[in-house]
């Protein structure tokens, strides 16, 4: 049976009435607390930004180009302030609205904690303590919607592994993801339960992808591939291959596999001088999927690669919010 959240806004104050101002501790997602369980799931996604419009994300097109990223830190303080506005729909007279004041640190203690139970896994322990800082990112580029499994990972830590290194859900480094979804085909939006050093953005790894590196030249772009040993499996460590093409009407974009097996020739290793066959064409062809790292590579910080205005530190001290003054 669906429950509509304004009809349990409306009985809450009654409820609250009857509640001593302390968080009750929820040991099952099920549990009625300060709130019904209904309640309390659907302001956590409140307070995680869902059902928010975008212009209230980003005010304006142009604070997001195409294929950009922008990094921020969630204003808990605001998130606080749309909580204690969806609550006030169920406040009638001024006894509702002192009852809710009453209970209000209660429930966003009960809040605070749930957050991080939104997106547990299901049958899995329930996490404790509460969210301190969020931080998260917007994106928007073609890899949105080219790959719409992205697989996105924030560390506290720089990792300092390979390339092709992966990583578990319970690896003490990683950060837990508050909430990952896609705001439009080509829009990707990130909440992290804190601020991490390195966030890792990757193409999935399901299925194998074929295909070469492109470069872009002027208006146009080129093809190159990096020979491979055919024992090892390793990139040799010679010069990028440009990949040829076919002339003529109607051939256009189709890859030239005798010329490019000519050029394979001259790398003895990649064994094209005995003849490659459909297998050894796909072991130089695999490409593994490409991960995007930010934050603290080869020994730099978040803080050298990204310069916010203000540090997250400062920002809290300031308390804009609650009316002083920076």
């Amino acid at each position: 049976m669906k429950v509509d959240a304004q009809d349990m806004l409306k009985e809450l104050p009654l409820k609250l009435a009857d509640m001593k101002g302390v968080a009750v501790v929820v040991d099952d997602d099920d549990t009625d607390s300060a709130m019904p369980q209904e309640l309390r799931s659907w302001l956590v996604r409140l307070r995680l930004l869902e059902g928010v419009p975008f212009a209230n994300l980003v005010a304006d097109t142009e604070l997001l180009p195409e294929e950009s990223i922008r990094w921020f830190y969630l204003d808990r303080r605001w998130t606080d302030a749309l909580v204690q506005g969806a609550l006030s729909v169920g406040t009638v007279n001024s006894d509702d609205r002192t009852h809710l004041t009453a209970q209000y640190d209660a429930i966003r203690d009960e809040l605070d904690q749930e957050e991080r139970n939104y997106r547990r896994l299901p049958g899995t322990p329930r996490f404790g303590g509460s969210v301190d800082a969020v931080s998260g990112f917007i994106l928007r580029s073609q890899g949105v919607s080219g790959w719409p499994g992205l697989h996105v990972r924030a560390f506290t830590v720089d990792p300092e592994e390979s390339d092709d290194a992966t990583y578990p859900e319970d690896d003490s480094r990683r950060m837990r993801l508050l909430r990952l979804e896609r705001l439009a085909p080509a829009v990707l939006f990130a909440l992290f339960d804190g601020i991490p050093q390195v966030v890792h953005i990757e193409e999935p790894r399901q299925g194998v992808q074929f295909g070469f590196d492109m470069t872009q030249v002027g208006s146009s772009s080129k093809a190159q591939l990096q020979p491979r040993d055919r024992t090892t499996f390793k990139d040799l460590p010679v010069p990028k291959i440009d990949v040829p093409f076919r002339a003529g009407d109607g051939s256009s974009g189709v890859v030239d596999i005798q010329a490019l097996e000519r050029a394979l020739k001259k790398h003895p290793a990649t064994g094209a001088g005995d003849g490659l066959d459909a297998a050894e064409y796909a072991l130089q062809l695999i490409r593994f999927p490409y991960r995007q790292v930010f934050g603290a590579p080869e020994g730099l910080t978040i803080g050298t690669v990204f310069q916010a205005t203000i540090a997250y530190s400062q920002y809290v001290a300031l308390d804009f919010i609650g009316g002083g003054t920076p």
